[in-house]
């Protein structure tokens, strides 16, 4: 799992100064916040759905609507990123954690972590050749997981039998 990286401003605080320091400021409502802190108690991925499913599980009571409200701006914040995956979105930390890719298990749909310096500076090389200034990217690679390819190959000898 990554490791936390040191922020100067706790996610609620951050997400507030995003709203109110935007031309027509916003307000910040105890769903938000509620929200918010949920949001950063945990790093996990995560869809609008599991999240709406999550807050009532754990008695946060969010209406749907403030849920995906709150996530586009907590994207526009630059505190969440969206990885699409196929038709379904997914949500993660950026505020706080380092840069980082995914393997996604396209059987399971277990994400795995990881850094890579090396292909970071693969990045800043290219984006150096193009004079391209790039302000994020997203590396997800796809395919399957050890204990989906351990399940396969032993069901592939069960049909030989």
């Amino acid at each position: 799992m990554l490791q936390r990286v040191p922020v100067s401003q706790s996610p609620v605080d951050k997400f507030r100064e995003y709203l109110t320091s935007r031309p027509r400021s916003q307000r910040f409502t105890e769903p938000q916040r509620q929200m918010v802190e949920f949001i950063f108690s945990r790093h996990n991925h995560f869809d609008a759905d599991q999240l709406c499913a999550d807050l009532d599980r754990n008695h946060v009571d969010i209406s749907r609507a403030t849920v995906y409200r709150t996530l586009a701006k907590l994207v526009d914040a630059g505190m969440l990123r969206e990885l699409r995956l196929g038709p379904r979105i997914v949500y993660e930390h950026e505020y706080g954690y380092p840069q980082h890719g995914h393997l996604h298990c396209d059987r399971c749909h277990k994400m795995i972590e990881f850094q890579l310096p090396e292909l970071e500076s693969v990045f800043e090389d290219l984006c150096r050749q193009h004079q391209f200034q790039a302000t994020t990217h997203t590396v997800v690679i796809r395919g399957t997981c050890a204990e989906c390819n351990r399940s396969r190959v032993s069901k592939r000898r069960l049909d030989l039998v």
